[in-house]
């Protein structure tokens, strides 16, 4: 029977995994999520369901277009994957229950998702996902027994003031931007769903991690300290960090303080 249950969130991990895949194309791009559907970019082809099947009709169309040939991107299979593994670490997080919890965090997940690869790949953070995604964890953290709603406010609060802050200074500092108001808005929603101990974290890691890629960069490819790092595509795995592993990350680190 367990088996079956995990099958079942992998199944349905992949399946909105492609249709994720159509929100981190088509909404930088200002297209509609629902029509037309699926085609091949460059011959226009529309993709039959039997070509549509995720991560199995990779694999047997050889990374092709059945028509001209056209190599489909890698991340269409990766982003189906990662949603899946996702959903699995979730549902064990929430101790194998198919609860409010359990869909709550899948429908946080897939946003830190969808964010992650826009921001990696178009540079921006819609607001047409933080917004909404941010009214959704304010109004439901009443009803969780993790969180209350002044949990979520201040851990919003917290989240995205930290950033505004750094996007002042640097503002003032440069007079030019080196955060985007997108990132603020990001931890504005991860606040409001992590509260403030998990915001601390997530912002934590995703800084360091940040830090120590923009340097491997200056070094490896020759960069300046004025090139653009998508600070989402940093967020959204350390959100999920937070998320999953957060509280004994919080008690280990806190525990050093007490011997």
């Amino acid at each position: 029977m367990e088996t079956l249950r995990i099958i079942f969130v992998v199944v349905i991990g992949l399946v909105w995994g492609s249709f994720l895949n159509v929100v981190i194309y088509r909404l930088p791009r200002e297209q509609s999520l629902l029509q037309p559907p699926s085609s091949c970019p460059k011959c226009g082809h529309r993709i039959k369901w039997y070509d549509n099947i995720p991560v199995v009709s990779y694999i047997l169309l050889g990374g092709k277009c059945r028509f001209c040939g056209e190599k489909i991107s890698l991340v269409y299979p990766l982003v189906e994957v990662l949603t899946a593994g996702c959903f699995v670490l979730v549902y064990f997080h929430n101790l194998k229950f198919f609860d409010l919890q359990f869909f709550a965090d899948c429908l946080f997940v897939s946003l830190l998702i969808a964010l992650g690869f826009i921001d990696y790949f178009h540079q921006i953070i819609p607001d047409h996902l933080t917004l909404p995604g941010l009214i959704l964890a304010v109004v439901y953290s009443p009803f969780r027994y993790d969180l209350n709603l002044r949990q979520s406010l201040l851990g919003a609060v917290l989240g995205a003031g930290f950033l505004l802050i750094v996007y002042l200074v640097y503002l003032l500092w440069r007079k030019k931007e080196g955060l985007g108001m997108g990132d603020v808005m990001m931890m504005l929603l991860v606040g409001a769903y992590l509260g403030i101990g998990r915001t601390v974290l997530t912002l934590f890691l995703s800084s360091v991690v940040g830090a120590v890629v923009g340097l491997l960069l200056v070094k490896l490819r020759g960069k300046d300290l004025q090139f653009a790092i998508p600070f989402g595509t940093f967020i959204a795995p350390a959100a999920f960090v937070a998320l999953i592993w957060g509280e004994p990350l919080i008690t280990w680190y806190l525990g050093l303080f007490r011997r």
